[in-house]
């Protein structure tokens, strides 16, 4: 069985200096990297504010708290970043041609035990791991944003990943006190991003099908759809940079798991991102997040059964292709999106003939990205 000594997180943007921060807490001595100091320096005092909320708040002690800053060690020059580590967690941005080019510049320095994982939240992992030269010891870790808060990680073992570093990884992200999914498949978009991604573009077909507001859209999908908050509202707080480069590179790999609406490319281009631009599909002001205000009232305007549908449709797929179970898929749901509501409880509220012959329709409008999943049709009574 591998042993993790120390752990190097590439990378100190939003997902990295999370990473870093819950692995030190959980009393893994880190080194977090990146390619300037002014980067690093803005990382810590983020992981140093975060920490001291947790003081305040009287979760943590404050010489805990200087423990868990003492293990983080924010270092520039890769090389040095790299020694007495034995796992690597690769943190970069989602883009495959950069991604290539830090393992290429990692394996020049990288000992023979040394574990590589990506935080990918799409990418399969097979790919990533072919720049490589250790595709038995490469995995996917997917944390959610923000790691200190979301408590999933999906776990994506490649086509040539060691058993012994699955386990290894499951056994991390139970340390840090997360709860470990694997996805037994290494599909694009592994599993919560597989419903999330495409809800997304329905929504915004919806839009132009039904004459529905956003916000009745986005009430309906709070109110009935049971998610932690609108499907537009989600997506502006997600970052419409995210789903844009997630849509691109899941729709190029398979053109059955996306329906892309040019509306997603348009405000990419627009740099209209959401939240963090104050415009995406709403419009916000200041920094403080705002909540929309959606309503039980607006929600009886809009019948969201065609993102029911989807939404089910996918999570059909991702159990009839062998990636995870109903259970196991139901937890990602729950963890990874906020559900507040089990999917198929949901489903079966609407009614599977209901969303199979809504997925037919659609399917003799739209095409064969509607098609009914096997899966979806062995429910029917």
């Amino acid at each position: 069985m591998y042993k993790i000594n120390q752990i190097t997180v590439l990378g100190s943007g939003i997902m990295g200096h999370g990473i870093a921060q819950i692995s030190a807490m959980a009393g893994y001595n880190v080194i977090l990297r990146d390619i300037e100091q002014a980067f690093l320096d803005k990382a810590m005092d983020k992981i140093k504010w975060s920490i001291n909320k947790l003081v305040e708040k009287q979760k943590i002690s404050q010489s805990e708290a200087e423990k868990i800053i003492n293990r983080i060690h924010p270092v520039v020059e890769l090389e040095q970043s790299l020694k007495n580590s034995n796992l690597i967690i690769e943190a970069v941005p989602e883009d495959l041609t950069l991604k290539k080019k830090v393992y290429e510049e990692i394996e020049k320095f990288a000992t023979d035990d040394m574990i590589f994982a990506s935080n990918t939240s799409t990418l399969p992992i097979s790919e990533i791991s072919a720049f490589t030269s250790r595709p038995d010891k490469f995995i996917g870790l997917h944390f959610f944003n923000p790691p200190q808060l979301m408590p999933l990680v999906e776990i994506i073992p490649g086509a040539k990943t060691e058993q012994q570093v699955t386990d290894l990884a499951i056994n991390l992200v139970k340390e840090v006190k997360k709860t470990p999914i694997v996805c037994k498949k290494d599909v694009p978009g592994f599993i919560v991003n597989r419903i999330f991604i495409p809800l997304v573009h329905e929504a915004a077909y919806c839009l132009d099908r039904t004459g529905a507001s956003m916000v009745e859209v986005d009430s309906a999908s709070k109110y009935k759809m049971a998610l932690p908050m609108g499907i537009f509202e989600l997506a502006d707080y997600t970052g419409m940079d995210v789903i844009h480069k997630a849509t691109s590179e899941m729709y190029s790999r398979d053109k059955k798991v996306i329906f892309p609406h040019p509306k997603i490319q348009q405000l990419y281009e627009n740099k209209e991102l959401g939240q963090k631009t104050g415009k995406g599909f709403y419009q916000y002001q200041g920094d403080n997040y705002e909540r929309v205000q959606l309503t039980e009232e607006a929600a009886e305007k809009f019948d969201p059964i065609p993102l029911v549908s989807i939404a089910v449709n996918n999570a059909s797929w991702l159990i009839s292709n062998g990636v995870c179970n109903r259970e196991e898929l139901e937890q990602a749901l729950k963890l990874g999106m906020g559900l507040k509501r089990e999917l198929f409880t949901t489903a079966e509220s609407v009614g599977i003939q209901n969303i199979i012959n809504t997925l037919k329709d659609l399917q003799t409008k739209y095409g064969s990205f509607y098609e009914p999943d096997p899966y979806l049709l062995s429910l029917q009574k």
